[in-house]
């Protein structure tokens, strides 16, 4: 364990046992008297360190093992093998310690109670973190500031949209100012502009405080705005560890184009695939290491108005990852840990 790390896993799995069977009443009787099962790996040997205030993102698709993950650093499953340490903790113990410097935030799961309104919920966490009073008006008042919620916080949760319920969620979940914070998709379902000042908020929340986040997203624009690092994980194994801006880098094998031309006329197909053309302005995929030679030709060749060079969108990035795990089959991690 790093001595500077906050989150610590070594060759961290989780194996479930799964029954199984046949369609058909006979093989239902039969599993009455013989259950099959099955073991199915959800974590399958992971590593990796985050050190204080960093916002690292875990990133994979539905089934990847994220929520399996979190729910173990969070102290909710007991591993199968390997060693968890969260703030020096070991999370399965549940130690008051441990659970009074942390939060597990889940997009698709309410916490706060259905009937009453969110802030006598808030008033129900204060008495069980033993949060004085004091001290527990001044982080209320600071995170319904921020996240702009005063006009909610009367109204019965059930009377809540799914945008305002999910910042209500976020409010009980800091009101005993955790170190930690274990987000699993805190944006799932929001519309943009609600997505937005979630993000804005948990940005804010980490610089103000030094809160070390983990965060689980389907969407990229919650990572592309709060996280410098990434880890990628697939079928329960890491497929890369290290800055965002190093997985285009080393898994595009192409850049985007895009130019406008005094003359739409023109045939561009000659100078890479034409990805779409919208009047006189072309995107064009290239080749990584042809994108300067084919900018060059475009510049002395035609009237060029506008020019830009951009790498391929972060999810088909991530597409690249999982492919090259299909085709290596290896599972060893890819890219170097970032502080």
């Amino acid at each position: 364990m790093l001595p500077e790390s906050v989150i610590h896993v070594d060759g961290l799995r989780k194996t479930f046992v799964v029954p199984e069977r046949e369609a058909g009443l006979r093989a239902a009787i039969r599993a009455l008297f013989r259950r099959k099962t099955r073991p199915v790996r959800a974590v399958d040997g992971i590593s990796f360190d985050i050190s204080p205030g960093e916002v690292v993102g875990f990133l994979g698709p539905n089934g990847a093992g994220k929520t399996t993950t979190l729910k173990m650093l969070s102290g909710l499953l007991f591993p199968t093998e390997g060693d968890v340490r969260v703030l020096g903790h070991v999370p399965s113990r549940r130690e008051k310690a441990f659970l009074r410097r942390i939060t597990l935030v889940m997009g698709n799961r309410n916490q706060l109670q259905w009937d009453i309104p969110a802030v006598d919920s808030f008033e129900l966490n204060r008495a069980i973190y033993r949060i004085p009073r004091r001290d527990f008006e001044e982080i209320r008042d600071e995170v319904v500031e921020l996240l702009e919620v005063q006009d909610l916080l009367h109204k019965p949760v059930r009377n809540l949209s799914l945008g305002e319920r999910m910042k209500m969620e976020i409010v009980g979940a800091l009101l005993h100012r955790p170190q930690v914070l274990f987000l699993d998709e805190p944006t799932i379902g929001l519309d943009v502009t609600m997505q937005k000042r979630i993000r804005s908020f948990i940005g804010t929340y980490n610089r103000r405080h030094g809160a070390t986040v983990l965060l689980t997203s389907h969407y990229m624009a919650d990572v592309l705005a709060l996280c410098k690092r990434v880890i990628v994980i697939h079928h329960g194994r890491i497929l890369f560890d290290g800055a965002l801006a190093a997985l285009s880098s080393q898994f595009a094998a192409y850049k985007t184009i895009g130019v406008t031309l005094q003359d739409g006329q023109a045939d561009l197909s000659a100078y890479g695939e034409v990805l779409r053309r919208d009047g006189e302005t072309f995107t064009i995929r290239v080749a990584k290491a042809d994108a300067s030679g084919v900018t060059a030709r475009l510049l002395a060749e035609h009237q060029v108005i506008d020019l830009t060079i951009e790498d391929p969108p972060i999810e088909d990035v991530i597409e690249l990852v999982f492919a090259q795990e299909a085709t290596d089959g290896d599972g060893e991690p890819i890219g170097e840990p970032t502080a």
